[in-house]
């Protein structure tokens, strides 16, 4: 009887634990990156890392505000298809899609908060920068821009 309380009391005890370090917020590496447009535009933000599956997981959820120079920059090992969504995420964002050329794919304006439709890149991608929703419009960052970073290796 004592045994099947003390192994009841454990696995409560893991639960809480578990539960407890499934909300505990990941932390990010900081860098900045320069998207440059054909206009000519050159275009800083400070961003975040990503480079863990922990990390590419919580990616800006939760975030009320961000700053319009400030963006996160999620990373992949090798090009691949990718497709993210805005769960817990409440702020608007613009999803550039990124090749291993560091030239843009493809963009995805304005995501809507909390929504659950997956948003895709037109191909495979090394990385994916979000920024504050609307931002490329108003810079005119478009498809077959240039995004520079070290981690891309295409920073200069």
């Amino acid at each position: 009887m004592i045994g099947r309380i003390l192994q009841g009391a454990l696995l409560c005890l893991g639960l809480l634990l578990a539960a407890g370090a499934a909300t505990a917020l990941e932390t990010f590496e900081r860098s900045s990156l320069t998207v440059e447009t054909a206009g000519g535009g050159r275009f800083r933000f400070d961003v975040e890392l990503a480079y863990t599956p922990a990390q590419q997981a919580q990616g800006l959820m939760f975030r009320e505000t961000m700053k319009p120079d400030a963006g996160m920059l999620f990373l992949y090992d090798r090009p691949q298809p990718a497709t993210f969504w805005m769960k817990n995420t409440l702020i608007p964002l613009d999803m550039i899609f990124i090749g291993a050329d560091g030239r843009i794919v493809n963009i995805h304006e304005n995501a809507v908060p909390h929504s659950l439709e997956g948003i895709r890149s037109a191909g495979p991608v090394k990385g994916i920068l979000e920024i504050n929703g609307g931002m490329s419009k108003r810079l005119g960052i478009r498809p077959g821009d240039r995004v520079a970073h070290s981690t891309l290796g295409t920073a200069k």
